[in-house]
C-alpha cells in the first residue's frame, strides 16, 4: 500500500511537469528567459534524464537505457527542438520512474550517489519530485515570458 500512495504523491507533484507538455508547441522549445542559458527543449530533456538516472541508478531500475546529454553537454546545445520526441521521451523517463517506485521494498535504505551523498531511499524520492517541481516551475516561466 505504501509504494501505491507513494506513486500517487509522485504523479501529482509531476502534473506539474506534465500539464507543461500539454501546453508546449515546437515554437515554445527554442524560448529562452532572458539571459538564462536554457531553453525550453532543453529543460523538458533534463528534466526526464534525471528522472531516468534516477530510476536507474537510485531505485536500481537496470533496464533503463539512458544517455544523459543534457548533463554530458553540460549546456544547452539548441538541438531539443523537437516536441513529439521530447514527448515520447518524457513519457518513457515516467513509466521507467513509476516502476522503480513501485519496486521499491525498503524506504529506510541507504544508497549513495556522486551527485548528493548518502540518502535514504524516501529523501531520494523527495529530491526528485523538488528536482522536477523545480525546473517546471523554469519551463512555465519559460513558456509564459520566453522569448
Amino acid at each position: 500500500m505504501e509504494n501505491d500512495q507513494l506513486i500517487e504523491l509522485w504523479k501529482e507533484g509531476r502534473t506539474r511537469f506534465t500539464n507543461l507538455l500539454d501546453k508546449a508547441t515546437e515554437a515554445d522549445l527554442t524560448k529562452k528567459l532572458g539571459d538564462s542559458p536554457n531553453s525550453a527543449g532543453f529543460l523538458i530533456r533534463h528534466i526526464a534524464e534525471v528522472e531516468l538516472l534516477f530510476a536507474k541508478n537510485v531505485f536500481g531500475k537496470k533496464d533503463v537505457k539512458i544517455t544523459a546529454k543534457t548533463l554530458i553537454a553540460g549546456k544547452d546545445t539548441g538541438e531539443w527542438t523537437n516536441l513529439a520526441e521530447l514527448k515520447d521521451f518524457a513519457f518513457y523517463a515516467g513509466e521507467h520512474l513509476e516502476a522503480a517506485i513501485k519496486e521499491q521494498k525498503d524506504w529506510s535504505e541507504t544508497i549513495e550517489t556522486k551527485e548528493f551523498g548518502k540518502k535514504i531511499k524516501s529523501e531520494a524520492l523527495g529530491r526528485i519530485l523538488t528536482h522536477t517541481a523545480y525546473h517546471a516551475g523554469q519551463l512555465a516561466l519559460v513558456l509564459k515570458y520566453g522569448n
